[in-house]
């Protein structure tokens, strides 16, 4: 027949509860890691921070997705068409980060070479190098 009323109605409720569970654990795991909790005595670094963090999420989502998504009764298949672009879609938004990373450091490098100031520029006459107008140097050091 399937799963009755009340067995559906416990599992769910388990979930919830599990799901209560980490999310408050997160936000302590969060208040202590920064310094919030305790006077400032117990502190995380922000990587050790981040990837427990992204565990419990990455935990959580799991239990959303094969219980109130049904994933865990369905066929291998149907399971792998929702997760490969899932894992598409992550992998992409890494790859903008770290491209956007890439764009950010190359643009403050021109920037950078925008605003290098010369005190006192070489001026080369025309008669000198046959140019039409006078010229100026600038020597930069590097």
């Amino acid at each position: 027949m399937g799963h009755s009323y009340e067995k559906s109605k416990k599992d769910a409720t388990k979930f919830i509860l599990i799901l209560a569970a980490i999310t408050l654990l997160e936000v302590f795991v969060a208040l202590t890691g920064k310094g919030h909790l305790f006077g400032g005595k117990f502190m995380f670094p922000g990587f050790a921070l981040a990837g427990i963090m992204i565990i419990m999420s990455l935990y959580k989502a799991y239990l959303i997705v094969y219980e109130f998504m049904h994933m865990k009764y369905e066929v291998p298949a149907l399971v792998k068409t929702v997760l490969l672009p899932t894992l598409l879609l992550v992998w992409a938004v890494i790859a903008f980060f770290a491209e956007g990373r890439d764009w950010q450091k190359r643009r403050d490098l021109i920037t950078d070479k925008n605003n290098i100031e010369v005190d006192d520029p070489v001026i080369i006459r025309n008669s000198q190098t046959g140019m039409s107008e006078d010229t100026k140097v600038i020597k930069t050091q590097g």
